[in-house]
């Protein structure tokens, strides 16, 4: 079955459309690119696209409820094949302004749960490459 569309942007709601985008630039590379400032697009280099959209009254997702305000949607990052990798990461993004949400249980998971500077969650991932 063809298609309807090709997806265009992943959107972000957020106070501060070029600070979050600044925030997943450093995280995933790329170069925001502000077109007002209410919008700020980044071209993640290999991937998707990124839009960050300046929403009056925003109130962050709340990790890990599923009743009205809960996570929404996450963005999931892959930190290298190590835990090594992952420590190296995890290091990187608090220094950018993250904050941890789930340390735990790196026996049974190959991922930690952040915040960005919004308050989004996403994950830094161990995948295996082989």
């Amino acid at each position: 079955m063809a298609p309807v569309a090709r997806l265009r942007n992943v959107v972000l709601d957020c106070p501060d459309p070029l600070a979050l985008a600044a925030f997943y630039a450093a995280v995933a590379g790329g170069t925001p690119r502000p077109e007002d400032e209410e919008w700020v697009v980044l071209q993640v280099p290999g991937g998707p696209r990124l839009g960050f959209q300046r929403a009056e009254g925003y109130t962050p997702p709340q990790w890990p409820r599923a009743d009205r305000n809960g996570q929404q949607f996450h963005l999931d990052f892959d930190a290298g094949p190590t835990w090594a990798d992952v420590d190296a990461a995890h290091e990187r993004v608090l220094a950018l302004g993250a904050r941890p949400l789930d340390l735990e249980d790196r026996e049974t998971k190959d991922f930690q749960v952040y915040a960005d500077p919004a308050g989004h969650p996403f994950c830094l991932c161990r995948i295996d490459h082989a």
